[in-house]
């Protein structure tokens, strides 16, 4: 912490108010407080417990500004629009413009479609919902198609059209009335069972699935039992999220927190006239010094709006301690009282163990998720480690590629993981100088040789400074290298580094057999086709390849006709007169054979066949060029 920084911290008064967290003159995190000074303090303390998010967030404050208001209810509503006003990435981000998507169904047309709208409009179609979200709308969609055969494009159908089908109808989830595969009467039928089904009566539809079922199963047709056994699961999980809870047949939303180590799921669930309309989550950041139910007050705050206002009476699973202001915040919005309450007992209180019950098996899944994904990047650096015989599992590791086209171009790609996972900020390109013709072993020399120098004297120089070296462009020097190619590029590649007097653990990716090539021995090893440390190092090589090469072709389409064959070894001025002058334009070459150009005077096979490599370079089928 800076003196000036430490200075204005001492300053600040002993009052409510909100403060704004800045870096380099950014605002990254907006709070608010009853004691400005305590909690600004709390953030800079040696012995704060913060979680790693919050760590993550100090180091980079530089300074901060305050607004001192007069009370609770004038905090939360400045804090509330400070954060919609500056979006800062430390905070709760929630899009202010919600609109709630419906399904809409022209019934005046002969073959309606089904569309999603995010909007409701009086246009004579009808309208199913709304659903809190998308990926709501879209699931029910998604089911709708499983089970009945209407189409979902939104095209135009003419009289007389007879249109290809589509996909849809080949897998059997449309009629295809565009090829007029079917005629008004059954399309209505089907449309009016959907209607019958998006209007919550699921029971038939289950009724009808269970019997095609049973029939499939009696034929011994199991794969197609199969899969109306799939769609009623389908429904069942549907009707588990969408069913009517019928409590008092009021509108209410219920809210519901589960802390999940440093974060904090919220579950929003929506009922209008006692129905179960949709159900939103959310993960949230929350600070090591939030009191209980302050970070869903923070987050009803920003979740609520005029455009998506809140029902008038709200259940939450924990007592809020400004719940008197935010049900004064809210009830602005509606311009009626807006009444929160944390049940204990009897059908509301069943209601917010159902949120909360969503939440545990969320919280579940995320643990899975978190599982595979040490297994991903934890697990595989320690398998890696083992097999490279390493010290420690490699913190950062570094790919790199080279592009090229029979020389032309010359780029290399520096591509980074740190801890197992894609750092993006970190990537690289290098132009390749001064070497002649497609040379990648020199070339991969040479972008190894720049990359350390660099980091070596940015390294040094940060030091000097007394900052962090990994803070750096360049100076946070790579733990492991992966050179993706063989032995020789491995070898130039080794003796740039050590070159530089570094003695970095590194080792190539043979294309053929996936083999890993170590310097300074003669057997690769290969690893089990599901090592995970074999998968991490071919996303790797990948990213790196998909890295250059996108560049390289990046710089080919920056060149102009005249330009393109200058940069084509053989081909030297007057035989490019001769070629421009025979094609005229580009489309005209690009479309000629090897032949044709070898059959323009003074130029020769081997430099008709440089051209045309050169130029389809980028085509699907043509040979790699890099």
């Amino acid at each position: 912490m800076t003196p000036e920084l430490e200075f204005k911290i001492r300053s600040l008064p002993d009052s409510p108010g909100c403060y704004l967290m800045k870096s380099k003159g950014e605002i990254i995190y907006v709070g608010k407080a009853k004691n400005l000074k305590n909690r600004v303090r709390q953030y800079f303390h040696a012995s704060a417990n913060h979680t790693p998010k919050v760590r993550a967030m100090v180091e980079k404050v530089d300074d901060f500004d305050i607004v001192l208001v007069d009370g609770e209810l004038e905090a939360l509503i400045l804090e509330c629009n400070l954060i919609k006003k500056h979006m800062p990435w430390y905070n709760i981000l929630l899009k202010d413009d919600k609109h709630y998507p419906f399904i809409r169904i022209d019934l005046r047309e002969p073959f309606p479609a089904v569309e999603l709208r995010r909007e409701q409009v009086k246009d004579g179609a009808r309208y199913f919902g709304p659903y809190v979200g998308a990926a709501a709308v879209r699931e029910v969609l998604d089911i709708s198609r499983m089970l009945f055969p209407i189409r979902h494009c939104t095209k135009p159908l003419k009289p007389g059209m007879q249109a290809r089908p589509c996909l849809h109808h080949q897998v059997g989830q449309c009629l295809a009335p565009c090829a007029g595969l079917v005629d008004e009467a059954t399309y209505g039928a089907e449309i009016k069972k959907l209607i019958h089904f998006l209007s919550g009566h699921y029971d038939d539809v289950l009724k009808e699935l269970k019997s095609r079922m049973a029939e499939a199963a009696a034929a011994m047709n199991y794969e197609r039992a199969a899969v109306y056994r799939d769609r009623i699961r389908a429904v069942n999980d549907l009707m588990q999220r969408q069913k009517a809870l019928d409590v008092g047949g009021e509108d209410r939303d219920i809210i519901a927190e589960l802390p999940v180590d440093a974060d904090v799921l919220v579950q929003v669930m929506l009922t209008r006239g006692g129905r179960l309309i949709s159900s939103e989550m959310f993960t949230l950041s929350r600070a090591a010094d939030d009191e209980p139910g302050e970070v869903l007050t923070r987050f009803m705050t920003q979740y609520y709006s005029a455009e998506n206002p809140p029902a008038p009476e709200v259940l939450v699973s924990a007592p809020l301690p400004e719940s008197a202001v935010l049900e004064e915040l809210l009830g602005e919005i509606i311009h009626r009282r807006v009444r929160i309450s944390c049940p204990q007992r009897g059908d509301k209180a069943k209601l917010v163990q159902m949120a909360r019950k969503n939440l545990r098996d969320e919280a579940a899944k995320i643990e899975k998720k978190r599982a595979r994904s040490r297994e991903r990047t934890i697990g595989a650096l320690e398998e890696l480690q083992a097999v490279l015989g390493l010290p420690a599992p490699p913190r950062r590791i570094e790919g790199y590629d080279i592009s090229n086209t029979q020389g032309v171009l010359s780029v290399a790609s520096e591509v980074v993981m740190i801890d197992g996972v894609s750092a993006r900020r970190e990537y690289r390109h290098y132009r390749i100088r001064d070497i002649e013709g497609p040379n990648d072993f020199e070339s991969m020399k040479q972008v190894i040789t720049r990359r350390l120098s660099h980091g070596l004297a940015e390294k040094a120089q940060r030091e000097r400074e007394g900052l962090d070296p990994r803070g750096g462009k360049f100076s946070d020097l790579p733990d492991l290298i992966l050179i993706d190619g063989g032995p020789e590029q491995v070898k130039f590649a080794q003796e740039a580094m050590r070159a530089q007097g570094l003695d970095i653990p590194m080792f190539g990716l043979a294309k053929r057999l996936d083999e890993i090539v170590l310097p300074d021995k003669d057997e690769s090893i290969l690893l089990d086709r599901h090592s995970e440390a074999l998968h991490l190092i071919e996303r790797l090589r990948d990213e790196a390849h998909r890295f250059a090469i996108t560049h390289h072709r990046a710089l080919r389409q920056k060149k102009g006709v005249g330009s393109k064959l200058e940069e084509i070894p053989g081909i030297g001025p007057r035989r490019r007169r001769a070629i421009l002058t025979h094609f005229k334009t580009m489309e005209a070459l690009r479309s000629a054979t090897e032949e044709e150009i070898a059959g323009v005077d003074g130029v020769t096979r081997e430099n008709a066949r440089a051209v045309y490599r050169y130029l389809h370079a980028d085509d699907e089928n043509s040979p790699s060029l890099d």
